[in-house]
């Protein structure tokens, strides 16, 4: 299911978390609202873990990941990571990364298949995120846009695009991601989707501006709406794949 959130009075929640298939990340705050929303609907299933990263809150923005790794950019202290890795499961690997476009996660949008990049990035950091995140890498453009991380967002069913993605590009990208696309909106009409929305393949967050229509919108074209945490999807998709 869907849930609105906000973080002290920012409805842009994708800057402040990172949400993924076996962990969850969510920026230190003068406030534990924050905090409790996400551990209230995950901690049953995957650990939720308060951090900062180069000591900053925006840690959506600074980071990308999927249910194989985590990196982050060099700016991250030693304490951050001894502290992400000591909380993340064994098999999810954490990597530094010296790359000039430091906001990770606004310039690299993944599932745990595929990883779209933008364009510009360096050719070890494309080489790092696709042994790191065990993905294909694609350099691509949202709506004309090169930061793809802050326009899309998707898990390994569906994905919100860029309200003005056109259809040839819609088509284009669906086909590289191989799941379903649809062009839409967070926050009341906001275009920023991954600013505004974390998912993963079985519940979702919004901002607290999000309509009610936005929230049928996320939870058709993720397919979250009656999904459970359970591992046997991923594997019976890596068995597909491999097959």
């Amino acid at each position: 299911m869907a849930t609105r959130a906000h973080f002290e009075k920012s409805c842009e929640i994708g800057v402040f978390s990172k949400l993924t298939n076996t962990y969850c990340l969510t920026a230190i705050g003068a406030s534990e609202n924050f905090y409790s929303v996400f551990e209230s609907e995950l901690a049953e299933a995957i650990p939720v873990i308060h951090t900062s990263l180069a000591g900053c809150r925006i840690i959506g923005t600074l980071c990308a990941g999927n249910r194989h790794g985590l990196i982050v950019p060099s700016s991250a202290t030693d304490q951050e990571l001894q502290h992400i890795r000591n909380c993340l499961p064994d098999s999810v690997l954490v990597q530094r990364v010296e790359e000039k476009l430091s906001a990770l996660g606004n310039v690299v949008a993944c599932n745990d298949y595929v990883a779209i990049v933008h364009p510009d990035l360096d050719t070890e950091t494309e080489e790092i995120i696709a042994d790191t995140l065990q993905v294909e890498v694609f350099r691509q453009t949202i709506a004309g846009n090169v930061i793809v991380g802050n326009y899309c967002a998707f898990n390994n069913a569906g994905g919100l695009v860029h309200p003005r993605t056109n259809l040839n590009d819609l088509d284009e990208l669906s086909s590289l991601l191989q799941v379903p696309l649809a062009a839409g909106t967070v926050n009341r009409g906001s275009d920023a989707i991954g600013a505004g929305l974390v998912v993963n393949d079985w519940c979702a967050f919004c901002g607290l501006d999000t309509t009610s229509t936005e929230l049928s919108v996320i939870e058709s074209i993720f397919k979250i709406s009656d999904a459970q945490p359970t591992a046997i999807t991923g594997q019976l998709r890596d068995t597909l794949v491999d097959a």
